[in-house]
């Protein structure tokens, strides 16, 4: 919502959950070409109670539930989008994601390419990922980056509850297929104001969240609270980081990143994800690239290690990025400059 309209509006208190069901919600209520489904998504509300009472809003014909087949949901998705209905598909987690990966990639990410332009699959996948006590290997993956690589694809990670509310709505409106990746660990956390009813944006583009000179920090997610934190730290030290929510992986808002590190001459790139092969590299070498000659230091990376993520807890603190770790990496760069 633009600022001057903001400023008029009331916020409502709403968890990132609850943000995103009012999203939905205003979804099926003002879009008639808008179905909902998923695993124990309409009777039982969700695995983690983010549909309730939709299929009571919107009826059993919109918002249904689904054997247990990533590939049914999601050909099914492409086949309804193609003749003019906007399925929003939840998978469950985004490992589960995987097992769908012909629909997505060869064929909804392909649909107004291969009929030149003539059809296109408006679909959105809600889904989630990051790791919290007790997730196992196959439920704590961050893949991004796999999604972000396939061109016709939209990637969206929300990291605050408005983002939660105005992506989804954008993902919805909008006409190419795209997923929007909560992170679960953000799901029932304190409520944030969150700014209802007004227009529906574009799905693109990331927010500066706090201003700075020294260092630029870009993240996503759940690692904006972190990043934000390091903030508050970082200035005791006597560095001013500027921190992005870059919020759209796919398309990823490169001028806002360039003005930043433009003013800064200095980046780092924090995500959940691993290392190698992140999204983050994908940075890292872009603005190695464009800006060679104006960093003063070598462009930096804080993710989790290269292995699989363990349930134990106290093992998945030791390995997912915090404030901490940012912290250190941004002083160490602030020593090089």
């Amino acid at each position: 919502m633009h600022d001057d309209l903001r400023a008029s509006a009331q916020a409502t208190p709403l968890s990132f959950a609850k943000a995103i069901n009012a999203a939905l919600g205003r979804a099926l209520a003002e879009m008639p070409e808008t179905i909902l489904y998923g695993e124990d998504l309409a009777k039982p509300g969700g695995v983690f109670g983010v549909t309730r009472n939709l299929q009571d809003q919107a009826g059993k014909v919109r918002v249904f539930d689904t054997p247990i087949s990533e590939t049914a949901m999601l050909g099914a998705a492409v086949g309804a989008a193609m003749t003019g209905l906007r399925p929003i598909v939840e998978i469950m987690w985004i490992d589960f994601s995987l097992v769908a990966m012909d629909q997505i990639v060869n064929q909804a990410a392909n649909v107004r390419y291969v009929s030149a332009g003539r059809l296109g699959a408006p679909l959105t996948i809600r889904t989630q990922q990051g790791a919290t006590p007790g997730s196992c290997a196959q439920h704590s993956q961050n893949l991004e980056a796999l999604y972000a690589h396939i061109p016709g694809l939209r990637v969206g990670i929300p990291a605050t509850a408005q983002d939660a509310y105005s992506m989804l709505l954008a993902a919805i409106r909008c006409d190419d297929p795209t997923l929007v990746i909560e992170s679960r660990g953000l799901y029932h956390l304190d409520e944030q104001p969150v700014f209802l009813d007004g227009p529906i944006e574009n799905a693109e583009g990331a927010h500066i969240v706090r201003d700075g000179s020294d260092v630029t920090i870009v993240t996503w997610g759940a690692m904006l609270a972190q990043a934000l934190a390091a903030a508050d730290e970082l200035l005791v030290h006597g560095v001013r980081a500027e921190v992005i929510n870059a919020r759209w992986i796919a398309p990823f808002d490169w001028a806002t990143l360039f003005e930043s590190v433009h003013r800064t001459r200095c980046l780092l790139v924090v995500h959940e994800a691993n290392v190698s092969g992140g999204f983050g590299a994908e940075i890292a070498a872009r603005v190695g690239v464009e800006m060679f000659g104006h960093l003063v230091a070598p462009v930096a990376r804080v993710g989790v290690d290269d292995c699989r993520m363990p349930a134990a807890p106290h093992l998945q603190q030791v390995l997912i990025p915090d404030a901490t770790r940012i912290v250190a990496q941004a002083r160490r760069l602030a020593r090089i400059m």
